[in-house]
């Protein structure tokens, strides 16, 4: 009792500010707390620029930018039509349907084995690598599996496919490099310091990056497919991880580029075989992805940034000669281009996770263990339709389809095998 009489004061006191915070944390929490706003971003113009150094780190000039054309804010998918193909009534309750017609719908396993980087190749035959007997397979005409070769290839880590399936590079542990052709059973060894191949249209070229130890020996370079007449595009300095190598089905564009503008954009730049002029056109995110549509005037790419929980969004673009950049849309769709596909030049499938933990764009692992829902897309009209729920829920990647699109093909990030779902 001594003691509190001694610090009596000092108690009152310290209780007395006490309420007084209390207090004023309540008044500021009920009156005066901001509410978070989220901008929708319209500044997504194109720019007419002139020669083009990639190892260059000064700033381009933003003088001729313009605006954008049906640019799409919208980034709920709710509205979406998630009408059936064909007129039916999709299956109520968990009952799956044979047919993808908008709901629950059954998977059909087509391999015991995880694969790797499989494709549906140009003249429609679905080929990939078995990473357990390190055996090439192609699904021939009756749906069987057959090898492509007798030749064993151990311990495969990533195969770059020519379009019509005929060659594939690929790529080992210990960074050796091989270009395999299929068709003559020959292989031929290319440069450890290349990387990040991208086949042309006709299959007799490469784009690659020219990695050397020196950041002044670095080049975004064109070869032949066997590694022989190579020869530099740009210098690339340490802007590697900007460069694109993605041939354009049209065999202009041998490379796109990224530059950032600020935190929410960057300007995509076209880089050709014969150092054309072509325009460049800003977008509006990070972690660029890009697609070419069959034909190379359209560009599918995925990007993410803070307007969108960084979380990865869906566009297409315009992306051939005095077009380039006109009728951007954003398809309101969160999902990576990687995980998507073009059926035709106009029709393009893509798997969209049900569920994104907020960051996914920025750290992709995040969503390793969602499931994801297919929907069809329409590029001409931006819009899209929801027409399947695997059966057995799937985090898919790798989705091809024939150009009849009957049968819709895809791996399982979780189990590396192939499924398919019936679209006809």
């Amino acid at each position: 009792m001594e003691l509190f009489r001694k610090y009596k004061k000092i108690i009152i006191a310290i209780i007395f500010l006490a309420l007084i915070f209390l207090l004023g944390y309540l008044i500021w929490q009920t009156f005066f707390k901001p509410n978070i706003v989220t901008i929708t971003p319209t500044d997504t113009g194109t720019v007419n620029i002139g020669g083009l150094n990639l190892s260059d780190d000064g700033n381009p000039n933003y003088s001729d930018i313009t605006g954008d054309s049906n640019l799409n804010p919208d980034n709920n998918p709710e509205g979406v039509n998630n009408g059936n193909n064909n007129g039916n009534d999709a299956p109520t309750g968990n009952q799956a349907s044979d047919l993808a017609i908008g709901g629950l719908t059954k998977t059909k396993t087509l391999t015991s084995d995880p694969v790797l980087n499989p494709i549906m190749t140009s003249n429609n035959q679905l080929r990939y690598y078995n990473n357990s007997d390190g055996k090439f397979y192609t699904l021939n005409s009756k749906g069987k599996l057959v090898t492509l070769s007798d030749k064993v290839f151990h311990q495969v880590q990533n195969v770059t496919w020519a379009s019509d399936g005929n060659q594939a590079i690929l790529e080992y542990p210990d960074g050796s490099k091989i270009n395999y052709n299929f068709n003559t059973q020959k292989q031929v060894t290319l440069p450890k310091h290349w990387e990040d191949f991208s086949f042309s249209p006709t299959g007799s070229n490469i784009s690659a990056k020219s990695m050397g130890d020196d950041v002044e020996n670095r080049y975004l370079i064109t070869a032949n497919a066997d590694g022989s007449k190579a020869a530099s595009l740009s210098a690339i300095g340490n802007n590697a991880d900007d460069v694109y190598p993605v041939w354009s089905p049209n065999n202009q564009v041998a490379a796109l580029y990224t530059r950032g503008v600020d935190f929410n954009r960057q300007e995509v730049f076209f880089v050709g075989l014969n150092n054309e002029n072509f325009k460049s056109t800003i977008i509006n995110g990070r972690g660029f992805e890009p697609q070419w549509s069959d034909k190379g005037d359209t560009l599918l790419y995925s990007v993410y940034n803070s307007d969108n929980n960084m979380n990865p969004s869906l566009w297409l673009v315009d992306a051939q000669g005095d077009n380039i950049g006109q009728n951007r849309t954003n398809l309101s769709l969160s999902t990576w281009a990687s995980k998507c596909t073009f059926a035709s030049n106009s029709e393009v499938y893509c798997a969209v996770p049900k569920n994104l933990p907020e960051g996914s764009g920025l750290f992709p692992e995040l969503a390793d263990k969602t499931s994801d829902l297919l929907y069809k897309i329409d590029t001409v009209t931006g819009s899209k339709k929801l027409i399947a729920i695997p059966e057995n829920a799937s985090n898919i990647s790798n989705i091809m389809v024939a150009s009849d699109q009957k049968v819709l093909y895809f791996t399982d990030q979780l189990t590396g095998q192939i499924y398919s779902i019936q679209l006809k």
